[in-house]
């Protein structure tokens, strides 16, 4: 994919294309199959539009357009939290989560990033970001969930590998979205959010549309199976040229089993009994 055409007034053309589609924004923005996302994020991070004209521009008249601004609204946020806490760049918000145990995992950090984890929607999202240099915001969190909870791999080498390939890379953003997916930052929510990747995957891509586009060994199948090709019968995979292990992997870890051994993880560095997120 050649880049985006970089400056302003290339940002405001992809500003007004937002306002033709933002009234859906807050029903379709999680769908990576859809181009439902503003496309500025490089823009916002370069400076060549200014945040406050995208909002006087979006308004909130509808409830698209309220939902967007909210999102736009986590990048103050995550700035000022990074200003509050700089050592959120390099360890956990709450220094409890500094004694998880991590998982020394050479080979499974080297699936995650070349997108040959098994996993559909997780590697359609990792070989993206490795020809594009961006990905589905609801992507990044589903693979950096699998990195974390799934392969109980440090949040740290997954932020730096994301800061080092996207486009939009933002230390503040990075960082306050890793560490929200880890559940070591400033969460509303608990530790043990873990992404089912088999269920994001139908859920957000429901007819396979954006895995096919990424994983093209998978492109014969069908949804929902596509999501979870190692369920479906061998013959089934046979008809389309599939041969798992051989022409696709099969999943580097199990879902199930690996959720457990992560909820252990958390809760033995916890063991102090603190009730933080």
């Amino acid at each position: 994919m050649r880049p985006a055409p970089t400056g302003e007034s290339e940002a405001l053309e992809r500003l007004e294309g937002l306002l033709s589609r933002v009234d859906r924004y807050g029903e379709e923005r999680d769908r990576p199959d859809l181009d439902m996302t503003s496309h500025l994020s490089a823009d916002l991070k370069f400076g060549t539009i200014d945040p406050r004209v995208v909002v006087s521009l979006v308004g909130e008249s509808t409830p698209g357009r309220r939902a967007f601004v909210r999102q736009l609204a986590w990048r103050d946020f995550y700035a000022q939290l990074l200003a509050a806490f700089p050592h959120t760049k390099s360890r956990s918000m709450w220094e409890e989560y500094d004694r998880l145990v991590w998982r020394d995992d050479p080979g499974g950090l080297a699936a995650w990033t070349e997108g040959k984890t098994g996993y559909p929607i997780v590697d359609a999202g990792m070989r993206q970001l490795l020809a594009e240099g961006w990905m589905h915001n609801r992507v990044r969190l589903i693979t950096a969930s699998f990195l974390v909870k799934d392969l109980l791999i440090d949040w740290r080498l997954g932020e730096r590998h994301f800061r080092r390939l996207l486009i939009d890379a933002d230390v503040a953003q990075n960082v306050g979205n890793w560490q929200w997916v880890a559940g070591t930052g400033a969460d509303a929510a608990p530790y043990f959010r873990i992404f089912n990747p088999v269920v994001q995957g139908k859920r957000f891509d429901p007819d396979g549309a954006y895995v096919r586009c990424w994983v093209p060994e998978l492109a014969g199948l069908d949804a929902p199976g596509i999501h979870a090709p190692w369920e479906l019968p061998t013959a089934d995979l046979e008809v389309v040229g599939v041969d798992l292990g051989e022409d696709y992997p099969a999943p580097i870890v199990e879902h199930a089993t690996a959720r457990v051994e992560a909820l252990a993880a958390y809760g033995a560095a916890r063991g102090d009994g603190l009730t933080r997120p």
